[in-house]
């Protein structure tokens, strides 16, 4: 079977409105949620003080490893396909065929699930009014920021992330000033909270990798950067200015707030053990808030955790559907979706995706409960497997782009670690994914439905990547036939359309 290539299209209609501020904290933004805000106290209390700090750092250095790999791919061919297009480009069709269509279903289900915790948030103020109200307006709300323009959604993710950020920043000096005396409600602080029971590193080794999924699910949605590339004003400088933020924000945010929730309040706590977002009052932010006398915490932190949720559902609206816009522009979706707005907006793209995530959200509410359950594992497995896609496309792609004779001076941005930074993410990443629920298997009896429902999404990609292999014979792409932009981003060449040049470059002389 002959070898296909398929071209990334040019987009020929998206607007470049995407500033360096909004790319920074739509990187930001798309790690700091309900994960940090109220899962966090679940973590430290099953890995004790120590392992859940330990888990956050390397999780958070996997992150950025992936960061610094999709920066590279990124900056060089900026697309709002991204993975999904290096995917197809760099490793195999059917590959990059089954990342952007299992990303499409990922975040339309997830946003599904963000409408119903904002249910849950709104009770805190009005137990009486129905949730279905509640979800609808925020559905309406979301899907109006994405149809309006490229630019009304970076603005609207600029400020979500902006709250969120400086809620992080306060919370974190007020538990210095707490922890060194001079705020009221740290007289218990200190470390010896680390050596309560069995810590610093309480559970042990199990604990850890159950905490490391966790932690895994709070980091998904950094990766909105490659998806926002294809929209940037100036992706050979903003985007490698956005990654290197990435990681130093991370450290701050979620390390520091670990390190400092721990020592103020023990693991041992009963609060923690119950950290659910059906109750914001247990929040671990809340708890420290309020041991520094703000009575008002809870009402502060509710409605920062219903920033977080519509911000998640803001950015997987606009990542869904740019996915699957780029999908119908290069034939693996149907063409209707490929159809833009005057204002340069996949309305199509957009409505699909609004009513697989209103149907899921109705499956929720008055459907099976068991088959909503499932919808979320599906789609939670896949935030996983995009991760594990972007390590393999950028390793691959470095590997190529060498073969074939090029400088690597000439890439806008190039990833310090390879290829140490591609293969740790992907070993790490493979080791939570596939140890999500590695318990089920140590049973005197095989837990198969546990099994199948938290591994279904593994099954179901290599079904979709096995089949278009099997339809159109893809083959693993060769590093001597991979095709390589003519330095769009760093030459600052555009075609007619105002998108970079995909024009293949010719080889290198033998």
């Amino acid at each position: 079977m002959p070898q296909h290539h398929i071209e990334p299209q040019a987009a020929p209609g998206l607007r470049r409105e995407l500033k360096a501020r909004h790319l920074t904290m739509i990187a930001i933004g798309g790690s700091i949620g309900t994960g940090l805000f109220v899962a966090s106290g679940a973590t430290i209390s099953q890995a004790g003080p120590g392992g859940a700090l330990l888990s956050y750092i390397l999780i958070g250095l996997m992150v950025y490893f992936l960061m610094t790999c999709l920066g590279e791919l990124a900056a060089y061919m900026p697309v709002s396909g991204s993975f999904a297009t290096y995917g197809a480009r760099y490793v195999e069709e059917g590959f990059g065929f089954a990342l952007g269509w299992n990303y499409w279903y990922n975040w339309a289900v997830t946003i599904a699930v963000d409408l119903v915790a904002s249910q849950l948030v709104m009770n805190y103020w009005f137990p009486t009014v129905p949730g279905w109200i509640w979800s609808a307006l925020f559905l309406g709300i979301m899907f109006m920021l994405n149809a309006i323009s490229v630019k009304g959604f970076g603005e609207a993710e600029y400020w979500f992330s902006l709250i969120k950020v400086v809620t992080v920043v306060v919370f974190i000096a007020l538990g210095v000033l707490m922890i060194a005396g001079i705020l009221r409600g740290g007289e218990g602080a200190g470390w010896h909270n680390w050596q309560v029971g069995d810590a610093p590193f309480a559970g042990g080794f199990p604990a850890m990798i159950g905490v490391a999924m966790i932690v895994g699910f709070s980091f998904q949605g950094t990766e909105l950067i490659g998806i926002a590339a294809g929209e940037s004003a100036d992706p050979g400088k903003n985007i490698p200015r956005a990654v290197r933020q990435v990681f130093w924000r991370i450290l701050l945010f979620y390390v520091l707030a670990i390190l400092i929730i721990s020592l103020i309040i023990p693991y041992t706590d009963p609060n923690l053990l119950r950290n659910d977002v059906k109750d914001i009052t247990v929040s671990p932010f809340t708890l420290v808030f309020r041991n520094a006398g703000l009575l008002s915490a809870a009402a502060v932190m509710n409605a920062v955790i219903l920033t977080a949720v519509l911000s998640a559902g803001n950015s997987g609206m606009y990542a869904s559907t740019r996915m699957l816009y780029m999908l119908a522009c290069e034939g693996k979706a149907p063409k209707i979706f490929a159809k833009l707005s005057r204002g340069g907006v996949p309305r199509n793209a957009l409505y699909l995706t609004t009513l697989m995530a209103g149907m899921c959200f109705l499956t929720s509410m008055y459907g099976n409960q068991t088959v909503y359950l499932w919808l979320l594992n599906t789609s939670g497995m896949t935030g996983f497997i995009a991760w594990l896609g972007i390590a393999i496309s950028h390793y691959r792609f470095r590997k190529g782009y060498i073969a074939q004779g090029r400088e690597l001076g000439d890439l806008p941005y190039i990833s310090g670690f390879f290829p140490l930074g591609p293969m740790f993410a992907f070993v790490l990443c493979l080791l939570i994914t596939l140890g999500q629920n590695y318990q089920a298997f140590l049973q005197d009896r095989i837990d198969w439905y546990g099994v199948t429902a938290t591994y279904i999404g593994i099954p179901l990609f290599l079904a979709i990547w096995l089949g278009y292999k099997w339809r159109h014979g893809s083959r693993l792409v060769r590093y001597q036939d991979m095709i390589f932009p003519d330095r769009p981003a760093a030459s600052g060449r555009r075609d007619a359309a105002g998108q970079p040049s995909t024009r293949r470059a010719e080889p290198p002389p033998r």
